[in-house]
């Protein structure tokens, strides 16, 4: 009996590894297809309590919140959204606009029967944050967006990252896609090279209360973070030491605790000038 006993708790803590060990962005058990918009989104979700929309970054998909979902999740409905054209998420259109990743995420927090959401963008996913707070106002309680930028030239990037995107607008340009991947993989690079076109002067009409994050070795030039704080009616800065500009797996642990404590802050007052 004591032996039987013993396999079988063998066998469910290793069926509760298999478990914990199942990748974000490839977890059946927590994903879900929506179709809004024409396209088929794929997402999934953990926790329970109030909805928070993670958004991740050019190329990436909800997988990139490895090291934050299981914080998260332990106080909130986390909604882990691989946007179109980015990891299970089809996206059979010739082009890319923020616009539409914004109006996307509007549409699946309608179909989920969601009035708003908290919502949590890195890099492109922060772009995506902003303009969703512009274009939809009511479906954003509170955003925190990490390594954004407004428009894309060596005003906002670094010279390295400009450079380097340079490079690979010459080389890919002119060039025709026969394959399917390359095809959407220069479908997705394209939208980081001819846009956001965001002027600050727009940040104004974002009412909910902003964290804007970037590293201080970040690809976003800190002084553009600074603006777009500035630019913002009601929000907090925090300049990452030590980090590049994935701030939110380099300094996974505090960078969870202080997005949690900006999302439950009882007021956030507007900045001082």
């Amino acid at each position: 009996m004591r032996c039987y006993l013993f396999f079988f708790l063998l066998l469910l803590s290793q069926q509760t590894l298999g478990q914990k060990a199942a990748p974000r962005g490839q977890n059946s058990a927590a994903g879900h297809y929506a179709t809004v918009r024409g396209v088929r989104l794929y997402y999934e979700t953990y926790g329970a309590g109030a909805p928070l929309l993670l958004v991740h970054g050019n190329g990436g998909s909800s997988k990139d919140f490895e090291k934050n979902i299981p914080y998260f999740a332990k106080r909130y409905r986390v909604i882990a959204l691989d946007s179109r054209a980015h990891g299970r998420s089809v996206d059979a259109g010739d082009s890319l606009s923020f616009e539409m990743l914004a109006d996307d995420c509007a549409a699946l927090l309608t179909h989920l029967r969601l009035d708003s959401a908290y919502v949590l963008g890195w890099s492109d996913g922060g772009i995506t944050a902003l303009v969703l707070a512009l274009r939809h106002p009511g479906k954003v309680k509170r955003l925190a967006a990490t390594g954004a930028n407004l428009w894309p030239d060596s005003t906002a990037l670094t010279p390295e990252l400009w450079q380097q995107m340079r490079r690979g607008y010459r080389e890919g340009h002119g060039q025709t896609f026969t394959d399917a991947k390359r095809k959407n993989d220069w479908k997705v690079f394209l939208l980081d090279w001819n846009e956001p076109h965001v002027p600050l002067s727009a940040l104004a009409g974002v009412k909910a209360p902003a964290f804007i994050i970037a590293g201080d070795r970040d690809v976003i030039r800190a002084e553009h973070t600074v603006a777009i704080y500035q630019s913002l009616p009601h929000a907090w800065l925090w300049i990452v030491p030590n980090s590049g500009h994935g701030t939110l797996q380099e300094h996974a642990d505090e960078f969870n605790q202080k997005v949690d404590q900006f999302f439950r802050a009882p007021t956030v007052l507007p900045p001082v000038r």
